[in-house]
């Protein structure tokens, strides 16, 4: 048979199939609640589809019984009882009352109600729902209720309160606030009785507003009672968030001894607020510190903050322990919340061995443990209408193989949107030529810190040492016109102008000599500016051409050429007479002669040097084809599909240069297929000149090096030498990849989504891993990459893949996998399998690392409820208990 659950959403119900749920009723003690007799003297009035009488009567009845059927109402006037038949729907104050039958007996203020079965399907259908104020709806297959007295009588109940089930039995509702229960099962399960996996069946109970007070109990999995029972008990059913303690779990750890995980407390702030801390203490001295804070306001924003401390000794006993430790934080905002302005974040920082030494955090997650940078921000922004806009911003990068760190504290940017000066509002017809003169500006300004060693982060006035700090001014001019109806002209002047506190100076260490000199770097407090120009003009045009069939589905091809000439000037600012070059000079010794270096006085190299002015030259290719409309294509459009979306060759030849005036030619090209899921792209540069190869003596050895000399390549009837090549193919591929129109359903927003989802959702965010999609069947991620490179006198190639993705061998066996593969040396790196089976109120998940660093496998058993994370049973083998792990 077939139930229906409820749920209330804009004043409708919306209802889902359950399984059946009956309860068979005894003839003798139910014989009342199954008497359903019409009155011989009574004479019914049929309406069909019609509502019936709510007048009030001589009782003391506050309000009007409102009641409604689709099918029809019967209404015996005699005894005051209505009878509705049909998706009948009664209300009462704020009662609500729903079922497929229902009876009215006004005189004695008492409702049945009742599902019927279906002839067709032979299952009970349109089961009561009924819901009293803020209550939550409760399912149940018959009711009789007394609505003066608000008491009544559920059998087989079914109710969910905040992830907890209570169904089968019978419930005996006494007063507003309190639910007498009978042999009804608890469980975090939310399939129904009988099909309820596993619970605790409650013979005897009364349940008030936040908690169930149970008489004997005891447990039942799969229908099967076990030897596991209490006398009493006590159950919460709190409608907010209540603090309480994490129960830990016990284990081994091959290096660190046996631990106790995870104990501690959950502090339930608010209703918008939590914070988690937990600690993990191993027997041989280590311990691991967690604090976790969950805050979320709906249409305002939403985040997460945790930090985290370990002390592990992997070494020898007696050794000094290591001391890590790690912040993240991450938090968004509702895009309507302050229009005009964001905040976001997203940090994660810590030393550079907390991920390798604290495993666990991650759950022993291979992504994490193998990363080789962590990477913060936390930016502002902010608009003033069309015009305005500025954003300020913190950033962190660390390299975790180097164990450096690069900070920005703080970047601020401002920026102008273009302005026409000489364009008017009032304008009339086209403009002219100087109404089209654009201008705009940008001002960014950086505080930096560049590649400090982790260890140096907070001794004494580290930052104030190494901090750099700049300014950048920019105002671009612009003018663009079309000429000679088919061709495109624009030309661009540009002003960029640096204010920086500190300067630098070089110099050769006191007694160094060449070959053996060592450079010296002082930095120098005071402002300082360098101003630049430079001056660009282009004109390109567009060439089509097009191919025409007239059988076939495919109507034409267009190729797209698009030539472009470009004029760069660039003035060489190396010269001394703009002061921001100087000359480092070494002392000449014999038989060493002098050696010079001539370098910029300002840490970032600004501003270039050398001298540009030169033609740029590039075209670029796209191709593309039109096929007719399918026959179910009821747009009647053709189609238009991307053959090459771009190849684009380039180059610019500089004459202010006294040789070697052409640059590398490069190409580049790049498209998609299989709707647009797999993109497909190359890139390479080709060297238009000779390179000589000669021999060097070191060290008593032969060394090669290249020297480029003033002459094509095609002068010596050769091809130009390709210096560089790498080619790159990724996508993602699913079963919805070949049917793009699957339907989305409506209103699945973030905007729209209740307190519940929400919940689920920061959940999922917090270890996406966790999270497995069984309705996609199966999902794959790759990509490979090539790459060549030739410095002539050696070529140095790399060839790999990387594979990922996800297959369901059944509706609730799935398999995930990820790999990466060194296609050249023949050796596959990291590579992991994840096995996970849906036993609907609980989770099988197997992770296995099967060969490598972190060769490991985890197997768990735990209940999907969130009240109930820590009933989980696990089996681990660590990959810190490898023979080849050291620390």
């Amino acid at each position: 048979m077939t139930a229906y659950s409820h749920e209330r959403n804009s004043g409708t119900f919306m209802y889902k199939p359950l399984a059946d749920t009956i309860i068979k009723m005894d003839s003798v003690r139910d014989s009342k609640l199954l008497k359903d007799k019409k009155s011989k003297s009574t004479t019914p009035i049929k309406k069909s589809g019609g509502v019936a009488d709510t007048t009030k009567n001589n009782s003391s009845l506050k309000s009007e019984v409102k009641s409604h059927a689709d099918d029809s109402t019967l209404v015996d006037q005699e005894h005051q009882i209505t009878y509705l038949y049909g998706n009948a729907r009664v209300t009462y104050e704020d009662f609500e009352l729903d079922a497929d039958y229902i009876r009215v007996d006004q005189k004695n203020h008492l409702l049945f109600a009742k599902g019927r079965i279906d002839p067709v399907t032979h299952r009970y259908v349109g089961r009561p729902i009924s819901k009293q104020g803020k209550d939550k709806p409760l399912l149940s297959d018959s009711l009789l209720f007394n609505y003066k007295t608000k008491k009544g009588k559920l059998y087989n109940p079914a109710s969910d309160q905040d992830g907890n089930f209570l169904s089968g039995g019978v419930a005996k509702k006494l007063d507003s606030t309190e639910v007498a229960y009978r042999n009804v099962i608890f469980s975090t399960c939310d399939l129904p009785y009988p099909d309820t996996h596993f619970g605790i069946v409650i013979t005897r109970g009364i349940a008030e507003k936040n908690r169930i007070i149970a008489g004997p109990a005891y447990l039942e999995i799969e229908g099967i009672p076990l030897p596991l029972a209490i006398p009493f008990g006590f159950f919460p059913k709190p409608d907010t968030k209540t603090s309480g303690i994490i129960i830990p779990t016990f284990g081994e750890d091959q290096k660190l001894g046996f631990y106790l995980r995870n104990f501690g407390y959950y502090f339930a702030i608010s209703d918008y607020m939590d914070l988690t801390t937990t600690g993990t203490v191993y027997s041989k001295g280590a311990y691991e510190l967690n604090s976790t804070m969950h805050y979320l306001k709906r249409y305002k924003y939403s985040g997460d903050l945790s930090l985290s401390y370990g002390s592990h000794n992997y070494g020898l006993q007696g050794d000094p322990a290591t001391k890590d430790f790690n912040v993240t934080w991450s938090h968004s905002q509702d895009p309507n919340a302050h229009p005009g302005s964001t905040f976001s974040a997203s940090v994660n920082a810590g030393t550079s061995t907390f991920y390798s030494n604290n495993p666990s955090y991650s759950n022993y997650n291979i992504q994490a443990l193998t990363q080789n940078n962590l990477r913060s921000t936390i930016n502002y922004s902010k608009t003033w209408g069309s015009l305005f806009n500025m954003s300020l911003g913190l950033g962190h990068s660390q390299d975790l193989t180097n164990k450096t760190i690069s900070l920005q504290l703080p970047t601020l940017s401002f920026s102008m949107a273009s302005l026409s000066p000489f364009d008017s509002k009032e304008r009339v017809g086209d403009p002219k030529w100087y109404q089209k003169l654009t201008i705009s500006y940008s001002l960014q300004a950086n505080n930096s810190i560049n590649n400090l060693p982790e260890a140096e982060l907070f001794k004494g006035n580290t930052l104030i040492k190494n901090l750099q700090t700049s300014i950048t001014h920019n105002i671009p001019i612009g003018l663009s016109l079309n000429v000679f109806k088919y061709f495109q002209f624009s030309s661009n002047v540009n002003y960029t102008e640096h204010w920086y506190l500190q300067t630098i100076r070089k110099s050769f260490a006191r007694g160094s000599i060449s070959g053996l000199d060592s450079m010296v770097t002082d930095t120098l407090n005071g402002f300082k500016r360098a101003g630049i120009y430079n001056l660009s003009t282009s004109l390109s045009t567009k060439v089509y051409s097009t191919i025409s069939f007239k059988k076939g589905n495919l109507i034409a091809i267009r190729h797209v050429m698009t030539p472009s000439v470009s004029f760069n000037y660039n003035p060489d600012f190396s010269q001394s007479s703009f002061g921001y070059y100087k000359t480092a000079v070494s002392n000449a010794v014999i038989p060493y002669p002098y050696s010079s270096q001539t370098y910029s006085i300002f840490e970032d190299g600004f501003p270039s040097a050398g001298k540009q002015a030169g033609i740029g030259l590039s075209l670029d290719n796209t191709i593309e084809a039109k096929f007719k409309p399918k026959a179910t294509d009821t747009s009647g459009k053709p189609k238009k599909v991307a053959i090459l979306q771009g190849l684009t060759f380039s180059t610019f030849y500089n004459f202010a240069q006294d040789s070697l005036r052409l640059s590398p030619i490069s190409f580049s090209a790049h498209s998609a297929i299989f709707n647009q899921k797999v993109n497909l792209s190359f890139f390479g540069s080709l060297n238009p000149y000779v390179n000589q190869v000669l021999d060097s003596i070191s060290n008593g050895q032969i060394l090669k090096y290249t020297h480029e000399i003033n002459q094509f390549t095609w002068q010596h009837g050769k091809f130009p030498t390709l210096t560089s090549f790498s080619f790159s193919m990724s996508g993602s591929l699913n079963s919805t990849t070949f049917n793009p129109k699957t339907p989305v359903q409506p209103g699945s927003t973030l905007q729209t989504i209740n307190p519940q989802q929400a919940q689920r959702l920061a959940v999922i965010n917090s270890d996406p891993s966790a999270y497995v999609d069984f309705n996609v069947p199966w999902n794959v991620s790759f990509n490979y990459s090539f790459s060549y490179n030739n410095n002539i006198t050696s070529t140095n190639t790399t060839n790999t893949i990387m594979l990922s993705g996800d297959v369901n061998l059944t509706s609730k066996w799935k398999v995930q996998y990820n790999t990466n593969y060194d296609i050249r040396a023949r050796k596959l790196a990291v590579t992991s399998f994840a096995i996970y089976r849906d036993l609907h109120c609980w989770d099988l998940n197997i992770q296995w690392v099967p060969f490598g660093l972190y060769k490991s496998y985890n197997i768990t058993l735990k209940v999907k409820a969130s009240i109930l994370q820590d009933l989980k049973l696990s089996k681990r083998s660590d990959y810190t208990s490898n023979q080849s792990f050291t620390q």
